[in-house]
């Protein structure tokens, strides 16, 4: 099922939470793992269940101790595992966001495609022909950590921080991409500019993605992105097309 077909961890989490965790190191396979697990808890809808996040490699399954307790959801969830057959191959949904790659808006891109061995116009091609997953949501509110890039795109964080990065940038570090969620630092190099919102607080549905989530960049020019900025009718240009 996971790393060497070892069983996942069933693992006490606080006072109302147990973690599933499908490996100890970050794949595609216990990715796709955790992310189905999550659906399945989900339409479960176990009794005194609170909630049904997934992070990379695992599932926590937060319950109200009032109404139940760790035991009975910890067997309930092994029943869960023994139904847990497939991975979470199919997303739901598809974005195709634009992204600006010139030069006022991609700072560290021709540094980060030195370091991946490709010239910069390489790494653009790569990253507009790689649909990348939604993994896991969080460091901010909605922030996405996307992957997986290829193998050269293993690229080690900075070892300082950059003192802050504008809301939308595209980041990139161990084979990852991110939508920067607002300005703040970041040990991430930024090799693009979104204008897509992840977080958007005023509204029913927050969180822009959801784990499990195809996200396909598209790259446009410096002055088709300032025309994109402007216009406040589209979240960034962005279209979500659902796949089931």
């Amino acid at each position: 099922m996971t790393d060497s077909d070892s069983p996942p961890d069933l693992l006490p989490l606080g006072v109302d939470g147990v973690l599933v965790r499908f490996a100890r190191h970050m794949s595609e396979d216990a990715n796709a793992h955790a992310l189905g697990f999550r659906d399945l808890v989900q339409d479960a809808a176990l009794p005194g269940v609170t909630e049904v996040a997934s992070s990379l490699v695992s599932v926590r399954v937060g319950f109200d101790p009032e109404k139940t307790n760790r035991s009975t959801i910890t067997d309930a969830l092994k029943l869960l595992l023994t139904q847990h057959k497939t991975t979470n191959d199919s997303p739901r949904r598809l974005w195709r966001i634009p992204a600006a790659f010139g030069t006022d808006f991609a700072p560290q891109l021709d540094e980060v495609a030195a370091l991946a061995g490709l010239t910069p116009q390489q790494a653009v091609a790569q990253i507009e022909a790689t649909q990348l997953r939604v993994i896991a949501i969080g460091f901010a509110p909605g922030q996405p950590y996307l992957g997986m890039l290829p193998d050269h795109w293993n690229i080690p964080r900075q070892t300082a921080l950059t003192k802050s990065l504008p809301r939308g940038a595209l980041i990139t570090a161990v084979r990852q991409l991110i939508i920067w969620a607002a300005d703040a630092p970041t040990g991430w190099r930024h090799i693009g500019q979104t204008a897509f919102r992840v977080y958007l607080p005023e509204t029913s549905t927050p969180f822009a993605f959801e784990p499990g989530d195809m996200v396909q960049f598209q790259a446009v020019s410096d002055t088709d992105f300032r025309a994109i900025q402007t216009n406040t009718d589209t979240n960034g240009g962005a279209t979500c097309e659902v796949l089931r």
